[in-house]
Formats: structure tokens, sequence, C-alpha cells
């Protein structure tokens, strides 16, 4: 890789600029133009460098205090069928299947953010209706533990 390439990847790493055109904000950063940064991108893409660009929002800064995990007990040949409807839900952030234990039995993960608890659970009442899946719980978020993002070229190594 070239030095342009690692500075931009490491940029890349760091908070998104909430700018109407960030690769422009991020360009500037790196003596590059907009253009040239898409381009860059794309290419990373295309040599599977980096699989997707994405941001995450921090949603208790825009007010969604209530973090709901709503946990879906599907039956597996449904499972890509109900995977895929929920995931279509504006509402839904996040949805994912992980493996059942002994003692529970949810197979299917979607996540809710809103102002109030009672919002998340109707949305999920709402879900089960939809997606006639009656075996779910909600569980809330108590803390968030910290995040970061993932750094690469930095100079700590």
């Amino acid at each position: 890789m070239t030095e342009t390439e690692r500075r931009l990847i490491a940029e890349l790493g760091e908070n998104f600029p909430i700018e109407p055109r960030p690769f422009a904000v991020i360009g500037a950063r790196l003596g590059l133009t907009e253009d040239q940064v898409i381009a860059l991108v794309k290419e990373f893409m295309a040599r599977g460098i980096i699989r997707r660009l994405s941001v995450a929002l921090r949603h208790q800064n825009v007010g969604f205090t209530a973090n709901a995990m709503v946990v879906w007990k599907v039956p597996p040949e449904r499972l890509e069928e109900v995977g895929k409807m929920l995931a279509s839900f504006q509402e839904v952030t996040h949805c994912y299947e992980r493996e059942t234990a002994p003692q529970w039995p949810y197979n299917l993960y979607t996540m809710v953010h809103r102002p109030h608890r009672g919002e998340c659970l109707a949305i999920a009442a709402r879900l089960s209706e939809a997606v006639g899946i009656k075996e779910y719980r909600v569980l809330f978020s108590t803390a968030e533990l910290k995040r970061s993002n993932p750094q690469y070229f930095t100079e700590r190594g």
C-alpha cells in the first residue's frame, strides 16, 4: 500500500465528519480531492481491503435512551424469511442470527432504539404481529460499555 492509502484507511477509522460532504473534508486533511477519496474507497472495496464503510450514530446524543434488544425464537426453516422481514423495518437498526443454548432458545436478535421504553415495547409487539412470531423477549440496556473505532496504521502499532 502507498503511504496515501495507509493514511486514508487510518482516517476512515476515525470519527466520520458530520458534514454535507464528508469525503471532501477527509480529502482536505490528506491533500486529496473529494473525487480521489471516493475513487480510493471504491478501489479498496473492489480489492477487498475494506468490506464496507459505515458510521455508527451515538443514539444517546440524539435522544434515544431506551435501547432494546428483542430476541426471537424463530423456527429454523423460517429464520431467513423472518430475519429479512425484521431487518426491513425502519425501527430495526441491527438484525442477526445467533446460536441457541439449552437455557436460551432465541436465535434471532434485533435492536431498537427509542426515547422511551414503552415505544420499544410497542414496536416489538408490532414486529411480532407482522412476522407471526410470538416467542420473543425484550431486553433493555442498563449501561453502554466504551465504544471505540478500529485503529489501523497508527503510531501505536
